[in-house]
């Protein structure tokens, strides 16, 4: 984020991967929504790789609107790629990131934008269509039930925090942007995003967004491969959940045919050889060996946030060396 350029308050970031039908659309319904926003601001569109004709078209329009930019690269890498390089070059105080298709309505940008300015002790705000007060309108029911229990497993691994972690409708403060070392290139970025802020110490607050369906253009999520990715990153990120659990479980059936022998042996009517006691042993001794790895895990997790504050730290270091330079 440069020093060079004139202050500006609001920076609105929305990838974009072969989206020549929504551009106009976008771009008039973006301007639309900040018509009365007295700030400077500005709408910064990155073409993650489109093959068809969205660059062209985008820059087209890039020529016409003063306050649009338009970053690209040539080849599709995911969404991460595109919202890093967004922020990485967003000159705004204050950033949002909007789907470009607006299945969030731009309406939304300036509720993000004054949760933040409202609330000096709030740094990350999302746009949320499962808490209180959020809603879906028109959305395909299999994507809906998708993306609903995906947000749940998600939720578990947040602690109960957050209903909806995987939105791209979200709203930065700048300072939080410049803090973050980020290297997912996929969806997944979402998710690393978050699990930071919250290792870093950040206030993260929900308010609540309405989530309609598409309407120009394919959907560029890939939900087998999502649905995957965030599986596993929930594992990642709260092993000791998932290891505590199977631990548990496996204890309490070890436990439960253990006395299910003892009281065939008080009745003498055991045989030793029977297997079921060797299978006892099997859950029991696997049960205390996962919870162990939970103990461990969990000291990993501790370890991993460590690491997240020291390359923050760094990398401010590296920001403000940089800023001293440039004076």
């Amino acid at each position: 984020m440069s020093a060079k350029h004139p202050p500006i308050e609001l920076s609105v970031i929305a990838p974009m991967y072969n989206e020549e039908d929504n551009v106009e659309t976008t771009i008039q319904a973006i301007q639309a929504a900040l018509e009365d926003f007295s700030e400077p601001w500005e709408l910064v569109f990155v073409n993650d790789g489109s093959t068809d004709n969205t660059l062209e078209v985008a820059r087209s329009w890039e020529a016409k609107v003063e306050n649009l930019r338009v970053l690209s690269y040539p080849v599709n890498v995911g969404r991460g790629k595109a919202l890093r390089t967004g922020f990485e070059n967003a000159r705004g105080q204050y950033v949002v990131s909007i789907d470009f298709d607006l299945t969030y309505s731009p309406d939304h940008i300036l509720r993000l934008y004054r949760e933040l300015k409202d609330n000096p002790n709030v740094d990350v705000v999302l746009g949320s269509a499962y808490m209180k007060g959020g809603k879906t309108v028109g959305v395909a029911p299999f994507h809906l039930f998708l993306s609903r229990w995906g947000n749940r497993v998600l939720e578990i691994a947040f602690g109960g925090r957050f209903k909806t972690i995987t939105c791209v409708l979200r709203g930065y403060r700048r300072e939080v942007l410049e803090a973050l070392v980020l290297e997912s290139n996929r969806k997944e970025i979402h998710l690393e995003i978050l699990s930071k802020v919250v290792a870093l110490g950040y206030y993260v607050v929900e308010i609540p967004a309405t989530l309609t369906r598409r309407q120009k253009g394919k959907s560029k999520t890939r939900f087998g491969k999502t649905s995957i990715s965030h599986l596993l990153f929930s594992v990642y990120e709260r092993p000791v959940i998932l290891f505590s659990m199977l631990g548990a479980v496996l204890l309490v059936i070890g436990f439960i045919f253990g006395i299910y022998l003892s009281v065939l042996r008080f009745i003498g009517q055991l045989n030793p050889g029977r297997p079921l006691f060797y299978v006892v042993v099997l859950f029991i001794v696997t049960g205390v060996q996962l919870l162990s790895f939970g103990v461990i895990a969990g000291q990993n997790s501790f370890l991993r946030n460590e690491i997240y504050k020291l390359q923050s730290r760094l990398k401010l270091m590296e920001n403000r060396d940089r800023h001293t330079n440039q004076d």
